[in-house]
């Protein structure tokens, strides 16, 4: 469940913030870029390392402000340096050791669906149940699929 559940948060994070309309939604999804580029700066365990790294997610980010591909590019960096950490010891939270890692499992996810342009799930979903799925009300109950 340990390796399972930061997928399940990268899954419900993509959904609640599919909540966002665009073009509001690619720059949250920037900005929430850049913060976590930014999340190891105090006591990453680099030293002087964590500055280019930041360095790096604040471009990343700003050109997230007009690219989902940018944002899902910055995801991937913060996965690397989230293993990175991982693998010295230096979690993103002190104190719970393995957060790094739930870090690196949750980023991917969030990258792919960036990939993808950023959809809205909610969108998605309602897809499955919508159009085609429906009674017509117009023509007696029929179903509107042929």
């Amino acid at each position: 469940m340990q390796y399972v559940s930061p997928v399940f948060v990268g899954i419900i994070y993509c959904l609640l913030t599919s909540l966002i309309r665009e073009p509001q939604r690619r720059r949250f999804h920037a900005v929430m870029v850049g913060g976590a580029g930014a999340a190891y700066l105090s006591g990453g365990g680099f030293g002087v390392w964590e500055l280019p790294a930041v360095a790096l997610m604040t471009y990343v980010a700003y050109r997230g402000l007009d690219s989902w591909t940018f944002i899902g590019i910055g995801w991937l960096l913060h996965t690397a340096w989230d293993l990175v950490h991982h693998l010295k010891g230096n979690p993103i939270l002190p104190f719970y050791h393995d957060s790094s890692m739930a870090c690196a499992l949750c980023d991917p996810v969030i990258a792919l669906w960036c990939f993808r342009g950023g959809p809205s799930l909610i969108a998605l979903v309602r897809g499955w149940f919508g159009p085609g799925r429906t009674t017509d009300h117009a023509h007696g109950g029929a179903s509107t699929t042929s």
